[in-house]
């Protein structure tokens, strides 16, 4: 099996100071390619570090790509620690030099005599495009592993290897079949409990079962081999079933997504009016694309569930929306919520039953908990349910 690696670089990135983005968008891209990464790591902005971690991983990988480093100041050392470690000099890329030079001057900016290393690359070292940056990347082979070095800007970084590496990578490797991977979301149950439903299951050979949380949803992905295609559709179906109740989108379309869709083709508008969740609700629908009549944001009312309901009632009539939802305020950690429909108008009270989550973790899982009462009634299900550690104390339909 071919051991495809990564390596991050920079201080910044070892100590926690940003959060490094590029490794999960490259480690989905390679699975994608059929190339899951076998490890990734990183290191901070020192010589010897550096020197050391790609001599050790050029006798371990078989492709290994280094990001960061290649930036004008002091601390980008990447291709200067590839040429140690590689024991030759780095060569002066003219042309390159003279692309940056101008892209300085159409800028109307005079280059810093730093920028000229972004063009030096190891002697033995393959130039790689930047069509979107100065620091042109380059590929060298050391070892055993063929290393390709990028810059860390998120933008670069991503074209580069989607241009250069991807391909060299096709030409030079036979990929295998990209592994399959079946997902779906779930929502209003822990993942001990979906766990212990689940575990059961036997699972084909060379099949796993992974659970990631993200805090309010548990999203369940079935991975193994294409080969295994037929007997991973069969129990995927299985999974299906058992977690219908819980599940609100398969793949990874997203809640909003599926409300956009689903909405534009039925050709409803929605109203929304929020007080505890300040804006977010709006905001994670209108970006997704639902077709929207009003939003508003109120302050703290002390209202009833029924009289949120009734409000919600009238500022669909009001607004001449087939849709409204509206989220009420949150008081001793109970908020109300309310779907108005053609068919009825729908209210729930809930209560969380323990105080561990912040602010933001509570405004996030009441608009999923909005999203999910229309979602549920535009499938035909019932929109009033438990979610797991959130009390329903009250329900109203009329």
């Amino acid at each position: 099996m071919m051991r495809v690696e990564m390596l991050s670089t920079g201080d910044e990135v070892l100590h926690g100071q940003i959060v490094d983005t590029n490794a999960a968008w490259l480690a989905d891209v390679l699975f994608q390619q059929g190339l899951p990464m076998t490890s990734r790591s990183t290191v901070g902005d020192a010589m010897t570090s550096l020197v050391d971690t790609l001599l050790a991983r050029s006798h371990e990988a078989d492709v290994l790509i280094v990001n960061g480093g290649l930036g004008p100041t002091s601390d980008d050392l990447s291709a200067q620690a590839a040429a140690k470690a590689c024991g030759i000099g780095l060569v002066m890329q003219q042309a390159w030099l003279e692309k940056i030079e101008t892209w300085f001057a159409s800028r109307g900016r005079t280059m810093a005599p730093s920028n000229r290393k972004q063009a030096e690359i190891p002697a033995n070292a393959e130039m790689l495009d930047n069509p979107v940056g100065t620091a042109c990347g380059f590929a060298l082979q050391l070892n055993r592993c063929w290393m390709f070095f990028t810059p860390g800007v998120p933008s670069e970084f991503k074209i580069m290897v989607e241009q250069q590496i991807i391909p060299r990578l096709k030409s030079k490797f036979a990929l295998p079949a990209p592994p399959l991977c079946l997902r779906l979301t779930t929502f209003g149950r822990g993942e001990s409990d979906l766990a212990a439903e689940l575990e059961p299951l036997v699972l084909p050979e060379g099949v796993v079962m992974g659970y990631r949380t993200s805090m309010p949803v548990i999203e369940i992905k079935l991975t193994g081999p294409a080969s295994q295609q037929v007997a991973m559709e069969q129990i995927w179906q299985q999974i299906r079933l058992q977690l219908a109740e819980c599940t609100i989108f398969e793949g990874t379309e997203g809640l909003p997504a599926l409300l956009a869709r689903e909405l534009t083709a039925r050709e409803f508008y929605l109203t929304i009016s929020e007080q505890f969740t300040a804006g977010l609700l709006n905001w994670q629908l209108a970006a997704a694309g639902v077709p929207l009549s009003a939003a508003e944001i109120l302050p703290h009312q002390d209202e009833t569930l029924e009289a949120l309901v009734a409000r919600t009632k009238a500022l669909a009539t009001r607004q001449h929306t087939q849709l409204a939802l509206s989220v009420g305020a949150l008081k001793q950690d109970e908020v109300s919520v309310a779907l108005h429909t053609p068919e009825a108008t729908w209210g729930q009270r809930v209560k969380f039953t323990h105080g561990r989550h912040n602010q933001e973790t509570r405004q996030k899982v009441v608009a999923m908990m909005a999203m999910n009462m229309l979602r549920r009634w535009l499938y035909g299900s019932e929109v009033s349910t438990g979610h797991g550690w959130i009390d329903v104390l009250e329900t109203v339909k009329n």
